[in-house]
């Protein structure tokens, strides 16, 4: 008997490591899509455009037609609004006050995030702050880097996105000078703090951590040591998954740092900036899109590609420079003005870029 009952909680258990491992190697893998563009800097030029646009009214949605595709293609687009959006009549530099219809615009172009947090985020005081956060929420954009209230500020943005949680972080190297209006109104980069509040959303179920810093130096190429060493301290705290950047107004470098990635600078996203105002392609700029791996418990950004985009002149179209040069081509145009200068630009993106076996330029 006793040998018998040996035997049969033998029998009951061996299958057990076998079929725990079958449940392991067949654990569900979703790939997703998350992408990230540059600066939000809207000039004169850009808003007198949007007025022809509109007949009278401001009407943005025609510089996003191009690159509207890219962006609803995602699972997760978040945008970079650089400007304060606020009533009233525009400004530009050096104090910024962009109109709200703006905020329908992106939300239109697939967008379903905005950072806030910039070196302009106070141009217009304690009531551009609100009047920002106000028109991103009309527009049903949720947003981060800015808050109304210490409440508001303390509050960690988590989106669910096809069943991941993926928090978004938000900080800026400074506002120009300008004071806060209350010590919580901007997030400043803080590496500390953001480690911090990285690990704070783990703890409120993130599974992906991504920050957004408004970093570097204006018209430069080549990231700063003050970006290489808080990357690698936000990277070897081993909170944050991946950090995208903005305010240099020209592409950065993407890189690869302890198996994670850094996205240094988009350049920008729509601005009237030209060669005739500031020193450096301006009109450059590019969609950063990060491949996120989920096996189970698993989350993995696995590579992150780049989509090079061009800013037109004088309709200021966001172009994406590949798909558009295969238009031109197909319409018998490879020759035009138009093909050159965007190939011009695609060369100088992809010279800063790269292209490695973890980041290539797209179209391939």
């Amino acid at each position: 008997m006793r040998a018998l009952v040996i035997c049969a909680l033998v029998a009951c258990l061996a299958p057990a490591p076998a079929l725990a491992i079958a449940a392991k190697d067949t654990a569900p893998v979703q790939d997703l899509t998350i992408v990230a563009t540059g600066d939000l800097l809207i000039h004169q030029p850009v808003w007198d455009r949007a007025l022809v646009n509109g007949n009278g009214v401001y009407r943005f949605r025609p510089m996003f037609a191009a690159i509207r595709p890219t962006i609803r293609g995602a699972d997760l687009a978040l945008c970079h609004m650089e400007t304060p959006l606020g009533p009233g009549r525009p400004s530009g530099f050096p104090i910024f006050n962009t109109p709200p219809a703006l905020a329908y615009a992106v939300k239109w172009a697939g967008f379903d995030a905005c950072t806030t947090a910039s070196n302009h985020s106070v141009d217009q005081g304690r009531a551009g702050v609100r009047s920002t956060i106000l028109a991103l929420r009309r527009a049903g954009l949720r947003h981060t880097g800015t808050a109304r209230s210490r409440r508001e500020a303390q509050r960690i943005l988590l989106m669910d996105v096809e069943g991941l949680k993926v928090a978004i972080l938000a900080a800026t190297y400074s506002t120009n000078g300008l004071p806060l209006p209350s010590p919580w109104s901007v997030k400043l980069i803080r590496p500390a703090q953001i480690i911090r509040d990285a690990r704070r959303a783990r703890r409120l179920g993130a599974e992906l951590v991504i920050v957004n810093l408004h970093w570097g130096v204006e018209y430069v190429h080549t990231p700063t040591a003050d970006q290489i060493r808080v990357a690698r301290q936000l990277r070897r705290s081993g909170a944050v998954d991946l950090i995208v950047g903005q305010h240099a107004h020209v592409v950065q470098p993407i890189r690869r740092l302890w198996g994670r990635f850094v996205v240094y600078g988009e350049g920008n996203f729509l601005s009237a900036q030209t060669s005739q105002c500031c020193p450096g392609p301006t009109q450059d700029g590019l969609v950063a899109v990060a491949r996120v791996r989920v096996a189970g418990a698993k989350v993995t950004v696995r590579r992150v590609d780049y989509v090079p985009i061009y800013v037109r002149r004088p309709d200021f179209v966001v172009v994406p420079v590949g798909a558009r040069l295969g238009q031109l081509a197909r319409a018998g145009r490879s020759g035009s003005a138009e093909a050159a200068a965007l190939r011009e630009s695609r060369r100088r993106t992809t010279a800063v870029v790269g292209q490695t076996r973890w980041t290539r330029r797209l179209p391939r």
